[in-house]
């Protein structure tokens, strides 16, 4: 018994050489105590491979392990290396990376001329070059007022949006104090950095109050969701957590910024993603080249990979032939004038494209074409190769941003909606099928849920209009069951959009006004009466106007121009 505990206490004290080996000793530490550490790879950039790492087998060497070889040595001046590097990114933190508080104020898409009750969120946001402030637009998407907070400084700021870019989730503030910026360093963009490069990730997550700083390695690079605005572009993943409050702090690599925090993996532990730098330039240039916000442009294709081989041949691509088969073509785009379904794309701009879409990416890595074409600028020339009935052709096709059918978002603008005789208009849009839940995809309306996922405009300025609810009256008693159907006609006119049935409505000069919907539905109402009822119904329900602000906007310029015209 006495030998069992003098073992006991050997091991014990023996423990704090590990930092982790617990009583009774295990496999891992016999395992661990016999291994070497792996040899990194032979590589330009072998001194980040492991750079960042806490865990593994580093901490699981013993103290008595020897190191008088030339790799351990190089080994521990990376470790070094590492602790400098995270010290360097917080000291540039510190003069940089501002708190972000907002207030923010959503609507109502089920009752468009009302707001949802405010909320308040917070983020993070750095300087950038120019004096101002960077950080994410869902930090201050649908905002009311907005403040920052410098490091160590009890005193907030009151900031103005000056940018936002929903589609890549980023915004730019900026502060009138001169106080704010005594002090304050702008950080530079980088590069994207490579595989298993260490970041550091600095912001305000939740679960306290002061600056936090996260390591972690890049885990891959490639287009991905961007949730915020629901938009295909190219993002870093890594192993470091972004929690939120995260939102729109840097991820520094050495003294530069390798991209922005914006979202995580929902599931899965130290899963995070940050905005690249290339993304970042794109939007800031837009907005001081244009003064605005440009967006990102688009082919406006629907593309089929070729990579059988049957299918390749049917449309004779030699051997040596990659590509993708053109399935389908907006037809506000420029491509639906250049392209022709079937066409197979060869090429973009020179860069030879794979039979699954991909092209090549830095070194032996793959990412699809889309990633060109946004990084293009808006009305800029791309040059399509394509092979069509057999023949190969060089086009020209001038590039925008494309506005789908169905809006993907809404933010920091008020719904449109019409009311008449208590029938209420309103565009579809994501939107409003997102206030049937997080689960809208199965529980709203499945036809208007196929329509804003698939169907294309066919012309501009094209809207979707829909009979969203029935506010109940002697003059429209019977119609409430026709509510979440689309609107197609009025007086027998295809309508175009909330504004043309709005006109149509309203310029009516018949005793009676009908509505087509789909499913062969109609709705007739006495025109006369149904005015008259309208002001009661808004009265009863407290509705200040039956139109939404952009239309009483649009009616009000249109009357101006008549006017000046006579």
């Amino acid at each position: 018994m006495a030998s069992f505990l003098r073992t006991a206490r050997k091991l014990a004290s023996s423990s704090s050489q590990y930092g982790h080996l617990k009583w009774p000793p295990s496999t891992t530490r016999n395992a661990a105590a016999s291994r070497a550490p792996p040899r990194p790879p032979i590589s330009d950039n072998s001194s980040n491979l492991f750079a960042g790492k806490t865990n593994g087998v580093t901490r699981m060497l013993p103290c008595s392990a020897p190191i008088s070889s030339s790799y351990d040595r190089r080994w521990r001046t990376r470790r070094v290396g590492v602790r400098k590097g995270n010290a360097a990114a917080v000291e540039l933190a510190l003069n940089s990376v501002v708190k972000v508080f907002s207030v923010l104020c959503s609507p109502n898409y089920l009752l468009p001329w009302q707001n949802k009750s405010q909320r308040e969120t917070m983020g993070s946001g750095f300087v950038i070059p120019g004096r101002k402030i960077l950080t994410n637009a869902h930090v201050i998407a649908d905002h009311s007022f907005v403040l920052v907070r410098k490091h160590g400084s009890p005193a907030k700021y009151r900031a103005e949006v000056k940018a936002v870019g929903h589609e890549c989730d980023l915004a730019i503030l900026a502060v009138e104090s001169e106080e704010f910026w005594d002090g304050m360093n702008p950080l530079e963009l980088g590069d994207i950095p490579l595989l298993q490069e260490a970041v550091s990730v600095v912001g305000y997550p939740q679960g306290g109050d002061n600056i936090s700083v996260t390591k972690g390695v890049v885990s891959r690079v490639e287009p991905t969701q961007y949730v915020h605005g629901a938009s295909q572009l190219m993002a870093i993943q890594i192993d470091a957590a972004i929690n939120p409050g995260n939102s729109g702090g840097p991820a520094i690599m050495g003294n530069k910024v390798a991209g922005v925090a914006f979202q995580n993996l929902s599931g899965a532990e130290n899963i995070g993603y940050i905005i690249p730098v290339p993304v970042i330039k794109h939007f800031i240039y837009g907005v001081e080249e244009k003064g605005k916000y440009t967006g990102f442009c688009s082919l406006g294709l629907s593309c089929q990979p070729t990579e059988n081989v049957h299918l390749r041949n049917h449309f004779g691509m030699q051997p040596d032939m990659t590509g993708v088969l053109v399935s389908k073509i907006n037809p506000l785009s420029d491509a639906h004038n250049v392209l022709k379904k079937d066409d197979i794309i060869l090429s973009f701009d020179g860069v030879p494209i794979a039979n699954d879409g991909t092209v090549p990416f830095r070194n032996r890595e793959r990412i699809t074409f889309d990633h060109l074409v946004s990084m293009k600028q808006p009305n800029e020339n791309a040059i399509v190769r394509v092979l069509r009935d057999g023949k190969e052709h060089e086009l020209n096709i001038i590039l925008r941003p494309l506005q789908p059918l169905v809006p993907v978002h809404q933010f920091d603008k008020l719904p449109s909606y019409y009311i008449f005789a208590g029938l209420v208009f309103v565009p579809l849009t994501q939107p409003y099928l997102h206030e049937y839940g997080e689960d809208w995809y199965n529980t709203s309306p499945r036809r208007l849920c196929e329509r804003a996922l698939r169907e294309l405009p066919k012309k501009a300025n094209q809207q979707l209009v829909i009979l969203s609810q029935v506010l109940m009256d002697d003059i429209n008693a019977g119609y409430e069951r026709l509510a979440e159907l689309q609107v197609l006609k009025v007086n027998g006119t295809e309508i175009d959009n909330l504004e043309h049935l709005c006109q149509l409505v309203e310029n009516c000069s018949t005793e009676s006004v009908r509505f087509d919907l789909e499913d062969d539905r109609v709705i007739a109402l006495n025109y006369e009466v149904a005015k008259v009822a309208t002001s009661r119904i808004l009265m009863r329900h407290r509705i200040p106007s039956a139109k939404s602000v952009d239309l009483i906007d649009t009616q009000n310029s249109s009357q101006s121009e008549l006017a000046s015209q006579c």
